[in-house]
């Protein structure tokens, strides 16, 4: 693929993530009781770039949509929570997949776990309060489920764009 089609795709990547992340906080919570849990469907572009493109396509997408997302819609804090776990979902999902062994789904699955512990670390450290990783718990299940929809939806794109030159 030559570099403007190249540029142009992952410009069109930046917004489609940017556009799920924007869906996803126009509905309802998942659970009143449980808060934060969010499926992260804008991970879905991550998945396919990882893939697709290798970590630095992705990583860059993905840091492009955290910068955005903040500035449009969540704030400073809400970035560094959001920086955090993006980092850390990214930087498991690069290893795993190299390793070759975890299909999308197992590396979808270990970004959600990761991304959640990113976040809970970026707590503890603006916070400097321990006491919030007892919630890691909730959030390992629900990182693990985000990450079975995630990783299933990116799997779906990766196997129907196969034949496509991008």
């Amino acid at each position: 693929m030559s570099k403007v089609k190249t540029t142009a795709f992952l410009g069109m990547s930046v917004a489609l993530s940017l556009i799920l992340s924007y869906v996803e906080t126009l509905l309802p919570p998942i659970s009143a009781a449980v808060p934060g849990i969010k499926i992260g469907l804008a991970n879905i572009v991550i998945v396919f770039l990882l893939y697709r493109f290798g970590l630095l396509k992705a990583l860059c997408v993905s840091l492009i949509r955290v910068v955005l997302s903040a500035i449009l819609f969540t704030g400073f804090t809400a970035f560094l929570y959001s920086l955090a776990g993006a980092l850390f979902s990214i930087g498991i999902m690069s290893l795993l997949r190299k390793t070759g062994v975890f299909s999308e789904i197992g590396v979808s699955v270990a970004g959600g776990i990761f991304h959640n512990l990113g976040q809970i670390l970026m707590v503890i450290v603006l916070t400097e309060t321990l006491s919030v990783g007892y919630y890691m718990a909730v959030l390992t299940v629900s990182g693990t489920i985000s990450g079975i929809i995630v990783g299933a939806a990116g799997a779906l794109l990766i196997n129907k764009t196969k034949h496509l030159n991008i």
